[in-house]
């Protein structure tokens, strides 16, 4: 009876593991849209430095775009949360960008960290929960 107690446990250690695992690779995911999503702000802004009368497209809906003129390159209109947006200079913006951008890459770096060492707890105790329900099985055989 001690084994199948002990074995019961360790499949509920690894199914909570498992869904830690599962968590982590669906926050991981959406970090990494959001970093590249600031990649790309990054790189536009970069683009559109100190230029003047630039032509783009702007989304209408149902795959349709009207085609615009840029006139003012030297401010944009920032996201700063809960729905508030504020008006900064190019510079101060890229700025604010890249602190967003290397937050972002730190809390990846240590989600993935944490992914790492639940993915090493599955791996030890896995072969222990195998050997059991092999050694429950034998016994009931």
């Amino acid at each position: 009876m001690e084994d199948r107690q002990r074995l019961e446990e360790l499949i509920n250690e690894l199914n909570m593991y498992k869904a830690q695992a599962e968590l982590l690779n669906q926050q991981i995911e959406t970090l990494k849209v959001s970093i590249s999503e600031l990649v790309m702000a990054l790189e536009t802004l970069d683009e559109l430095k100190g230029k003047k009368g630039v032509e783009t497209f702007v989304p209408i809906g149902a795959g349709s775009f009207l085609i615009t003129e840029i006139k003012n390159t030297e401010e944009i209109i920032v996201g700063v949360g809960a729905g508030a947006a504020i008006k900064k200079k190019v510079g101060d913006a890229q700025e604010s960008i890249k602190n967003q951008k290397e937050e972002l890459e730190g809390l990846l770096n240590r989600m993935m960290g944490d992914l790492q060492n639940i993915s090493e707890i599955i791996v030890q105790k896995s072969p222990e929960a195998e050997k059991l329900l092999q050694q429950l099985e034998g016994t009931q055989g």
